[in-house]
């Protein structure tokens, strides 16, 4: 089977206004025409800069072949593709209070250098990268109100190696290990969480 998506570097935000979890919801719609793939077109993504081209994958609809695997009793993530495993890798997840959601979902964007926006202030961070509260690779993979749940990087190590219960929901990965799951995922694949 033939994997069909499209990898848009260069687009123009469009602020929706709809605070999400630590992002801000964003409409990015390349020079297409709207009307023939409004559906696929218009994703919720951490906030984008004018001044940074950003490299965002959107969905065209075709059937996607592989898994997310993410054993939260384990605090491990794997994909699966192909009959082949890769991974599976440490993972920080939800604080008790903020529980990371289980149940089959499906990748709904994926961005690299993502930029974190406060859900408490609202400020944006001013860093971008590995250093960022986001790290370099986000993958998202459910939306719930207000909430977005993604899976991504981060520069503390340290809550990752000792697999803690740290996140308000979403799943932080050590930088490299974000960036090879990145690389074998893409939009509309599902993300299993299991207790």
């Amino acid at each position: 089977m033939r994997f069909f998506f499209r990898t848009v570097h260069t687009l123009r935000p469009v602020s929706l206004g709809c605070p999400l979890m630590g992002l801000k919801c964003t409409a990015c719609v390349p020079g297409l025409p709207v009307a023939l793939f409004a559906s696929s077109l218009l994703v919720a993504a951490p906030a984008l800069s004018r001044s940074q081209p950003t490299h965002l994958s959107m969905a065209v609809r075709h059937p996607v072949e592989g898994r997310v695997v993410l054993d939260l009793g384990r605090r491990q993530i794997s994909v699966v593709r192909e009959g082949q495993t890769l991974g599976p890798w440490p993972v920080a997840i939800g604080d008790p209070r903020t529980p990371t959601p289980s149940g089959v979902f499906k990748v709904e964007n994926m961005m690299m250098n993502p930029q974190y926006q406060s859900t408490k202030s609202g400020k944006l961070h001013p860093k971008r990268g590995p250093q960022s509260p986001l790290g370099h690779r986000w993958i998202g993979f459910l939306r719930s109100g207000p909430n977005q749940f993604g899976i991504h990087g981060t520069p503390w190590p340290h809550w990752v190696k000792t697999r803690a219960a740290v996140s308000n929901g979403c799943v932080r990965m050590l930088n490299a290990h974000v960036q090879q799951l990145y690389d074998h995922v893409e939009v509309g694949m599902a993300v299993e969480i299991k207790r």
